[in-house]
């Protein structure tokens, strides 16, 4: 049976396709706020106000976790470009596990932040 090699300018592709998703997630996030923004100015009802309290306090929680996301691929980054510099391409299993958990982490992220647009566009459509 064949090993598969992953070589680490694979992995730094896709650090890099998800660095650029977090990026519009991130801008994303500043456009919901300022949609919050308006919003608080148009509406007194308690109920309403209470929802624009959540997805402000979601939209904080994505924030923290984008960060934590970007911080976690630059450790990554790092150790691929340790290991360029040693002349090593392929990466060791241990990191390429830890590749791999990170892309369940960010698919799982992915549906999270699909499933909390649509309720915020529900929103939205509601009350605007």
């Amino acid at each position: 049976m064949e090993k598969e090699v992953i070589y680490n300018t694979d992995l730094h592709f896709e650090h890099q396709q998800w660095w650029s998703e977090l990026a519009f997630w991130e801008d994303e996030l500043k456009s919901f706020n300022n949609r919050l923004g308006e919003l608080v100015t148009r509406w007194t009802d308690k109920e309403v106000l209470a929802q624009l309290e959540h997805y402000q306090n979601e939209f904080i929680l994505h924030g923290g976790i984008i960060e934590k996301l970007r911080e976690a691929i630059e450790v990554h980054e790092t150790r691929i470009a340790g290991q360029s510099q040693t002349g090593q391409d392929a990466l060791d299993t241990v990191l390429v596990k830890k590749h791999l958990e990170f892309r369940n982490k960010m698919e799982t992220q992915r549906q999270i932040y699909a499933d909390l647009k649509r309720e915020f566009y529900r929103f939205l459509t509601k009350y605007l």
